[in-house]
């Protein structure tokens, strides 16, 4: 009888409650990962999101063969992998985390716990991050996230023992899945040793100027962690990330000569927001696990109806390709193909654009975004996605103009002419207006797909109309009572003994939902 670890997004062996747990109990262990072809003809995920899952599952499948027993990879439906197991060689118990995936996964999770219960089959699933199964209140969420995050991490296991038999390991390329070509030059490369050189440099070294730096396309690339695919695909857990981000905090509260004191004091704050972020993460995946709607169905039902059923193709393709005549925007779409990450207010902006300005429903638009994200997490993309179009009836309308955040945030135009070359002509002064400018900037540059100015007023009337009936209220506290923040974040101004970052007093849910800093 076989003790089955069914790894998911948590491809790493420390810290990986599930395979500890089955290793500690007797009988043989079997490392598992199913590749569903279901999941990846999904309209949301694709083949750059595969080929870093590919890299993660390769170095795991090496160091699980190192313990005593490599990785098994099987393509196929997962009830019926493990039905076929079970037949074969017998299943003793079934082992994971618990997942919180795209309505695809959840479906899955569903049909193989009615057959393991109708086999007789315990299946035991762990929490992997601060987000909690079945919770009842948010009340007291963010003292259990602390908690989580700060128990033990369990280290990898002495040894497994191998398995006689043949067991399938070969891990399939995107092709053999029925993904089609998915060019992203500059994309990350995935596997547990490139997250911890990754995490060390970050840090030890680029990550000083994090608080500062974080909202521009122009530094973003640098100083932010770039480990957000890394948590998303569980090369390193959530607590590994946070118990190192602690350290550096514990580190940089020694004492420090005075000629190194603003440098600390420049790392703590940065350190400090990104242990913030950390709590971000689970905050609005939470949303996601508790109403698993949020993925196809506006969170406040009153804006229904409210865009178009179907996107304009013409404006969709448009702002897909990076050619909606917005230089800023097209060149952070850009940006987005050729790398699969962008900064997080840069992600804010486009989804804003598209459901604002380009009046384009934002299931259509949020499908896009999460294929060009290799680091695409349901869980925090569906709810960004529906609080950047003005659904979730709790959060201020954010429409971002495209034209102030090219001047704010790329002032000399180094992001954009990096990314529209066909603007190299065009002078400083008009870049991000290109339409202003006496001079031609030829027929492979397109004009404004709309005037953004006159677009945003439109949107805006048309949300404010929902917001002012009678039934949205009522609703929206609902909505806050349910899915709100009991704390408004992190406090910049220190940190608690063990380099935690120190909470702000508490405010009203409704105030915490309808700020947030980009």
């Amino acid at each position: 009888m076989l003790n089955i670890v069914w790894f998911k997004r948590d491809l790493r062996v420390v810290d990986n409650a599930a395979l500890a747990k089955a290793v500690a109990t007797s009988g043989p262990v079997l490392p598992l990962y199913i590749v569903g072809p279901g999941l990846w003809a999904q309209p949301d995920v694709s083949a750059r999101q595969w080929a870093f899952a590919a890299e993660s599952l390769q170095e795991l499948q090496q160091t699980l063969a190192a313990l005593g027993q490599p990785l098994c990879v099987i393509i196929g439906d997962a009830t019926e992998i493990l039905a076929e197991i079970h037949h074969t060689n017998g299943i003793a118990a079934l082992w994971s985390h618990e997942e919180t995936g795209n309505g695809w996964t959840y479906a899955r999770d569903r049909k193989a716990a009615a057959w393991a219960r109708d086999a007789g089959i315990l299946w035991h699933e762990s929490r992997q991050t601060g987000v909690v199964r079945r919770i009842k209140s948010r009340d007291g969420w963010a003292r259990a996230w602390d908690r989580d995050m700060a128990a033990p991490i369990m280290p990898a296991p002495a040894a497994l023992q191998p398995l006689s038999g043949e067991w399938p390991m070969h891990i399939p390329t995107a092709a053999e899945i029925g993904l089609p070509d998915d060019p992203c030059p500059h994309r990350q490369t995935g596997g547990r040793s490139a997250a911890l050189a990754t995490l060390d440099s970050f840090l030890l070294r680029r990550g000083r100027d994090y608080r500062y730096q974080m909202s521009s396309p122009l530094t973003a690339f640098d100083a932010s962690s770039r480990l957000s695919p890394h948590i998303a695909w569980g090369t390193l857990s959530l607590r590994e990330i946070a118990q190192a981000t602690w350290a550096r905090l514990r580190d940089l509260k020694a004492d420090a000569p005075p000629a190194a004191a603003a440098e600390a004091s420049r790392w703590r704050a940065s350190m400090v927001s990104f242990s913030g972020r950390q709590h971000w993460h689970c905050h609005f995946m939470q949303k996601l696990e508790d109403e698993p709607r949020l993925e196809f169905e506006n969170l406040h039902r009153g804006y229904d109806g409210l865009r178009p059923a179907d996107a304009d193709p013409a404006l969709l393709q448009a702002w897909c390709d990076g050619r909606t005549g917005y230089p800023f925007v097209d060149a952070c779409m850009r940006a987005l193909n050729q790398h699969g990450w962008i900064n997080f207010r840069m992600r804010a902006m486009l989804m804003s654009f598209a459901s604002y300005q380009l009046w384009l429903p934002w299931r259509e638009t949020g499908l896009h975004l999460a294929r060009q994200f290799v680091d695409y997490e349901p869980g925090i993309h569906w709810p960004q996605v529906q609080m950047q179009s003005g659904t979730t009836g709790i959060n201020t309308m954010r429409v971002y103009n495209p034209v102030k955040q090219g001047y704010d945030q790329d002032p000399a135009g180094r992001f954009v002419r990096a990314f529209v070359p066909e603007l190299a002509m065009v002078p400083d002064a008009f870049l991000h207006e290109p339409w202003r400018w006496d001079g031609v900037t030829g027929a492979a540059y397109p004009p404004p797909v709309v005037d953004h100015v006159t677009a945003a007023r439109a949107a805006r009337e048309a949300l404010s109309g929902v917001r002012k009936s009678a039934a949205h209220c009522g609703v929206a506290a609902a909505i806050v009572q349910k899915h709100g923040s009991r704390k408004a974040g992190v406090r910049a101004s220190g940190q608690n003994s063990d380099g935690r970052a120190k909470r702000a007093p508490k405010t009203p849910a409704t105030r915490a939902q309808l700020v947030m800093d980009f």
